[in-house]
């Protein structure tokens, strides 16, 4: 009699056959092929999406950045409030800026009473409190005009070769008062004046050659009368250089 063996028309139904009994044993899911469990109902560290920044670190900075965010300020200056605003109502006291503001314009450059009276008076500080400041200035020695008048004579006539006549002039400018321009001015001797006169000549001469001598005597000359020297002491340095040259002067004492 022969065996008919009856082979199964379809997969084989939850619980037919031998069970296997090689899986984990802590509750993951077995993934065929792999030798690994994965923890059932556990998610990936990347998100759903396998996307990077999704996972737990995206989650810490999430919540650091919420923490961060949500602490206020103690300070107006950390909130990002001008200064103008965060000083709005603070009284200022009018002497303390005259103060600020003629310490500010001495820094390396010495001033006139005048000129920072006037520098005051352009901010709109009132006229008490500037008199104040300069008077206390004044009496400290952070204001002197005399010094400021002998220290500009001495630089300016030797450092520019301006002559008595234009320095008397700059000093009227910045408000020196006329006995102290007089005394400043007073220590330029005529000797020395003239020297300084013909030294700037002697510098000029050589770029006025080649030129006919009518055209060199109205260059010097002008040159000198531009920095305050009087019209005889400028004719009489500059014909006595073009003699040294030997230029012809005859004719040359009319004033040009």
């Amino acid at each position: 009699m022969t065996r008919r063996t009856e082979w199964p028309e379809g997969p084989a139904e939850p619980g037919d056959g031998p069970e296997f009994t090689g899986g984990p044993t802590d509750g993951s899911v077995y993934e065929p092929g792999t030798g690994r469990g994965a923890r059932s109902g556990r998610r990936s560290r990347g998100g759903a999406d396998g996307g990077a920044g999704f996972g737990e670190g995206a989650g810490r900075r999430a919540r650091s950045g919420t923490r961060n965010s949500g602490s206020p300020s103690s300070s107006r200056a950390e909130r990002g409030e001008p200064r103008d605003q965060r000083d709005k109502g603070e009284p200022r006291d009018p002497v303390e800026q005259a103060r600020n503001i003629c310490l500010r314009l001495l820094t390396g450059t010495p001033r006139t009473r005048k000129q920072l009276a006037d520098a005051l008076r352009k901010r709109e500080i009132p006229d008490e409190a500037a008199e104040e400041v300069l008077a206390r200035f004044e009496d400290v020695g952070l204001i002197d005009d005399a010094a400021f008048a002998g220290a500009w004579v001495e630089s300016r006539h030797h450092g520019r070769g301006l002559a008595r006549r234009a320095l008397v002039r700059e000093l009227r400018t910045k408000g020196v008062d006329s006995s102290v321009i007089d005394e400043a001015v007073g220590r330029l001797d005529a000797d020395q004046e003239e020297e300084t006169a013909r030294e700037l000549v002697a510098r000029k001469l050589r770029s006025t050659r080649g030129l006919d001598r009518d055209k060199r005597l109205r260059r010097l000359a002008g040159m000198l009368a531009r920095k305050g020297y009087g019209e005889g002491m400028a004719l009489r340095v500059v014909r006595q250089a073009l003699e040294e040259e030997g230029e012809d002067t005859e004719g040359l004492d009319e004033p040009f």
